[in-house]
């Protein structure tokens, strides 16, 4: 890869070839090393759930799931994916493309403001429910403080995990 300077000096641009798995299914691309995993999610797969807020890993907007940490992907360069799992708020849905639990709860909880930040939110709640199957709402507002929300006051977040949870009991009795 190679781009043109203001100067039109023709310079080389370091790339790498990485392959991973994203939402469960087998990709690769070729990068530029210093781009972040959040601009390759955007710009080489279209995957636009994932958002920008701050850049630089106060907000939780861009959070996906690698490996079964969440991470703020605006801080990952892309080329660490390499042999990982990557599961973006894409990859939150039911197979069928429906709703998943999740996104169901946050919605009868009046949890979806704006929606900037809820990509980020459910990748939390997804996380932090996959580690901690019913969580104390001590534990979910721990889980989720990573993720900065201007519009809903938190509550009905809580409000939407807690649900998720005892779905998820009643689901399983």
């Amino acid at each position: 890869m190679s781009r043109t300077t203001q100067t039109g000096t023709v310079t080389e641009v370091p790339t790498q070839t990485i392959r991973f798995t994203l939402n469960d299914e087998a990709v690769f691309c070729t990068v530029d090393i210093r781009k972040s995993l959040l601009e390759v999610l955007r710009e080489s797969f279209g995957l636009m759930g994932t958002k920008e807020g701050c850049g630089v890993g106060e907000c939780g907007a861009c959070s996906v799931i690698i490996d079964g940490r969440t991470i703020d992907s605006c801080l990952y360069l892309a080329t660490w994916a390499d042999g990982k799992t990557v599961t973006t708020i894409e990859g939150v849905t039911d197979p069928d493309g429906t709703l998943s639990d999740i996104q169901e709860e946050y919605v009868e909880a009046g949890a979806v403001q704006c929606g900037f930040c809820i990509p980020g939110m459910i990748i939390s709640s997804k996380q932090l429910l996959d580690d901690i199957p019913n969580p104390t709402r001590a534990e979910i507002r721990r889980g989720l403080s990573g993720n900065m929300c201007r519009c809903t006051g938190y509550q009905k977040i809580v409000d939407a995990v807690e649900n998720t949870a005892a779905r998820r009991n009643r689901k399983d009795s």
